[in-house]
């Protein structure tokens, strides 16, 4: 049986309605990046960060899992031991979809951390500086637990170690060009290993991968899924 290694972005989520926020112009929600999502806007304006994120807090809660979320948490259900999930997206729509590991590099939106004594809860509500941290009792060092530009991803030692491991590389629903994640097919492809990217249109990473499956995600995951699950229908993928 193949060792698989997942990576999935925002592609995999927007069809859910989770918006990427980031618009063609690099702005999120209007704001630039340096307003929203870096830790010295956060002690510039704290008001601002919370407010942006506690709008995608709640917007994300409102958004349900679609069959690309589900057919990967029936594979890693399936085969618990050979299947490694990481994601850049902080939604929980993974989770929610029945997936029970999830690497989130990126952190996670419905998750909050003290920066004084680096706690973490899990936060459904609006986040404020007013609030108090439940271990510390400090005001103002809570944030959410998102790994901002300038910070460094979560799980980078259990990422590298599946991706050394793994027998076929995936990427669902990621451009292909931010980094670390954008280096992962390039540790796949010098080991030599197939890899596929699942994506709504070919992107700037289409070259590198083996094979490139365009359309919804929600259609062309399931599909193979199912056909890596049920081999005696005698279609071609195969573990």
């Amino acid at each position: 049986m193949q060792r698989i290694a997942i990576l999935t972005g925002a592609g995999i989520s927007a069809e859910s309605g989770v918006p990427t926020f980031r618009d063609a112009g690099g702005l999120w929600e209007g704001h630039r990046i340096e307003e929203v999502a870096t830790p010295s806007a956060f002690r510039r304006n704290p008001d601002l960060v919370h407010r942006f994120y506690n709008l995608r807090r709640a917007a994300v809660q409102t958004c349900v899992p679609n069959m690309a979320h589900r057919a990967i948490a029936a594979l890693q259900q399936a085969w618990p031991e050979h299947v490694t999930l990481i994601t850049q997206n902080v939604d929980d729509l993974h989770e929610r979809g029945g997936s029970t590991k999830v690497l989130h590099m990126h952190g996670e939106l419905l998750e909050i951390r003290c920066e004084r004594c680096d706690l973490k809860q899990r936060w459904t509500s609006d986040l404020t500086k007013t609030d108090a941290c439940w271990e510390c009792g400090h005001i103002g060092s809570l944030r959410p637990d998102i790994v901002w530009f300038g910070e460094i991803p979560y799980f980078l030692d259990e990422i590298e170690k599946a991706l050394q491991h793994a027998d076929l590389f995936v990427a669902i629903g990621t451009s292909g060009v931010v980094y670390p994640a954008a280096g992962m097919v390039d540790v796949a492809r010098n080991r030599g290993i197939p890899t596929i990217e699942f994506n709504i249109q070919a992107t700037e990473a289409s070259p590198y991968f083996s094979e490139t499956r365009t359309g919804r995600a929600s259609e062309t995951v399931a599909s193979w899924v199912h056909k890596l699950l049920n081999p005696e229908t005698g279609l071609t993928d195969r573990c």
